[in-house]
């Protein structure tokens, strides 16, 4: 009696198997998004230093073809995503909102329902059942009694203190004891039998609500396994002929990468087979006044460049971007450019080796294909100190250049990244030491915390007060 309970308790969990099975497919839901997500950022930002690096030809669209495979199989991973949550998930939803009725004092309908069936079905037979249990315990004190009687009886006997009249009332006992265990025991043996008689109407009404319990749980365990079939489905790329199709198109794409081939591009665009540009008889233009580029600026021609002359010979001459507030009255003020040192780069960064290579590895995508490189020659001996024109006392004592400049502190405003070798990098908020002032261009030369020099936009920072 009650173990029907077993049964009825089934039911809820069929309802709460439902919310863990949609549990389990709304976490690998989650996983395809995060996965799909992490597939995109990678080949994105692999995409970008590989066309930045130095790679090229062939091999260079055989390593994007991994980028490419990336952004194809997350596409996939998000239609798998899409897949679990709008179709699987909805319909374990609506199946169980279906299947399940909730009731407005609590509990599901389809438990209630099974519970009475059993409780009806069970309460005939739990109610003989009851009398059989009243009938027992009633024979069993009955066969008790009757023993203690009979036990008093014979210890009366060998007493001889006792009266006739008390032996004679022990020996009534003993015989009420003895009715008192026929009566019990008929009627106990009655109660079984209608007990034994009531059991097969018992067994098939029970079995009849049972078999409607196991109905319905038929009905989610088969469709538990429909749903988890779909699940297996939407999750095998194996069988999705565009997933085949992404690792075809891979390997097609790597078996085309011809050394030879990348070879003969460089020699036909980087090496002996570019177009050359042989220097020709230039006539002298009138535009003198160009705007320099900051790198034309930054380097210096052979010799002494003439910047200002005075025709008059009577008024003073404007100080450049680099001279003091002070001025010099003379016939012909000339402003000198030391002769262009190949090294210059290198010592102005004032970085090692070592530091170079960590900025590579912090940035892949320093070192772009159209970097431009130092193409400033000479075989004369311009770097002599002998011959700077310092020497022969041509240039502005107040020039800055030759006098320490004053270093300011600054702050960036905003993220700079560096686009070439000389410029320095640098986050929102991050602090760096001016060196230079701003030029024509609006660059300044500054040096970071670590100790690389470089320039920069001089927008970019703010004076720190």
């Amino acid at each position: 009696v009650g173990n029907y309970k077993r049964t009825v308790k089934r039911i809820d969990d069929g309802h709460r198997l439902c919310n863990d099975l949609m549990n389990c497919i709304h976490e690998r839901a989650r996983i395809e998004k995060v996965y799909a997500q992490q597939l995109t950022e990678w080949a994105k930002r692999w995409k970008q230093l590989v066309e930045k690096g130095p790679q090229y030809g062939t091999v260079e669209r055989a390593w994007c073809a991994f980028m490419s495979e990336a952004e194809k199989v997350s596409e996939l991973h998000l239609e798998v995503k899409g897949s679990l949550m709008n179709e699987d998930f909805e319909k374990i939803k609506n199946w169980q909102k279906e299947a399940f009725h909730k009731q407005m004092m609590g509990g599901f309908k389809e438990t209630k329902e099974a519970e009475d069936g059993f409780r009806k079905a069970q309460k005939p037979w739990a109610k003989k059942l009851k009398e059989v249990e009243a009938a027992k315990k009633a024979y069993h004190a009955a066969c008790k009694e009757e023993k203690l009687a009979i036990s008093r009886e014979t210890n009366s006997k060998a007493d001889p203190a006792l009266n006739p009249e008390q032996l004679k009332k022990l020996q009534d006992k003993v015989e009420r004891s003895k009715q008192d265990v026929l009566k019990t025991k008929e009627k106990y043996e009655k109660s079984l039998k209608e007990l034994d008689n009531a059991t097969p109407q018992y067994m098939e009404n029970m079995e009849q609500v049972f078999e409607q319990c196991q109905q319905f749980e038929e009905k989610r365990l088969r469709f538990f396994r429909e749903v988890l079939l779909e699940v297996q489905k939407h999750l095998d790329l194996s069988n999705v002929a565009s997933y085949k199709n992404i690792y075809r198109e891979l390997e097609q794409n790597i078996k085309t990468a011809d050394a030879v081939e990348d070879l003969r591009w460089f020699r036909a665009n980087q090496g002996p087979g570019m177009s050359m540009n042989w220097p020709q008889f230039e006539e002298w233009s009138a535009d003198l006044n160009r705007t320099l580029s900051r790198r034309e600026k930054k380097k210096a021609s052979d010799g002494v460049t003439l910047t200002g002359i005075n025709q008059t010979g009577d008024q003073v001459s404007q100080p450049n971007k680099h001279s003091s507030s002070l001025s010099v009255q003379s016939n012909t003020v000339q402003s000198v450019q030391p002769s262009y040192n190949p090294f210059e780069d290198e010592e102005d960064t004032g970085s090692t080796v070592s530091e170079k290579e960590d900025n590579k590895i912090k940035n892949v995508s320093s070192y772009e294909k159209n970097q431009s490189y130092p193409t400033d020659w000479s075989d004369e001996e311009s770097n002599n100190p002998f011959s700077s024109t310092d020497a022969n006392g041509d240039t502005n004592p107040f020039d800055e250049d030759t006098s320490p400049a004053m270093e300011v502190r600054v702050r960036a405003l905003y993220d700079y990244e560096g686009q070439e070798q000389d410029e320095l990098s640098f986050k929102a908020g991050d602090e760096l030491t001016k060196m230079e002032n701003e030029d024509e261009q609006g660059w300044c030369k500054g040096r970071l915390d670590n100790g690389q020099v470089g320039l920069y936009p001089a927008n970019y920072v703010e004076p720190i007060q």
